[in-house]
């Protein structure tokens, strides 16, 4: 894989980060089911939290004409304190789980103009456990060459921070990157609710 970075370097800052929610309002739920009888066991997603202390998400994402805007979010599931600067380190990879080759650059450029979650300035962040942070992907989906296969991602591997475990997130929505070849990374933003 070639990774090509672009844009600034990681700067101090302050950037208020923000969690879409949908609120349903005027809708009377229906009375919650009996449970089965015996205990349920959690799910591995919910019981066991992953080398490093920290759990990757996959948001909801935003496409239009092309452009192409996706959100993840890490968990901090571990015991203490977690702390983030600046860009995490991502890889994609496709249905195979093989390298897909891809130019990722800090910040939206040249993909597209200003993403306010793709282009804010790094800052520091420290995760309480359970606290998460955000970042922002920004592609196109655009083929330019008829005869150039059209790339797609289907899992993401990052690495939060210099040091921390590689984490893999099998994706529910492929990064389609058609043959533009280009990524752009926002950096770490704390999460609110």
């Amino acid at each position: 894989m070639i990774v090509k970075r672009w844009g600034r370097g990681v700067v101090g800052g302050v950037v208020a980060a923000g969690v879409l929610a949908g609120v349903l309002t005027g809708c009377e739920a229906p009375p919650a089911p009996r449970s089965a009888p015996g205990p349920t066991a959690p799910t591995a997603q919910q019981s066991s939290c992953p080398e490093g202390g920290v759990r990757l998400l996959e948001g909801s994402g935003d496409a239009a004409m092309g452009l192409r805007v996706e959100g993840f979010q890490l968990v901090n599931c571990g015991t203490g304190a977690y702390v983030l600067e600046g860009f995490p380190e991502v890889r994609l990879l496709d249905k195979q789980r093989r390298p897909v080759e891809v130019s990722v650059g800090h910040g939206s450029a040249p993909i597209t103009s200003q993403v306010p979650a793709v282009d804010a300035p790094a800052e520091r962040v420290e995760l309480r456990p359970g606290e998460a942070a955000s970042m922002t992907l920004v592609w196109r989906n655009r083929v330019t060459d008829a005869t150039a296969p059209a790339v797609e991602g289907w899992a993401l591997e990052v690495t939060p921070k210099p040091g921390a475990p590689r984490l893999l997130l099998p994706l529910t929505r492929p990064v389609d990157l058609g043959n533009t070849g280009q990524l752009g990374i926002g950096p770490w933003r704390k999460s609110t609710s």
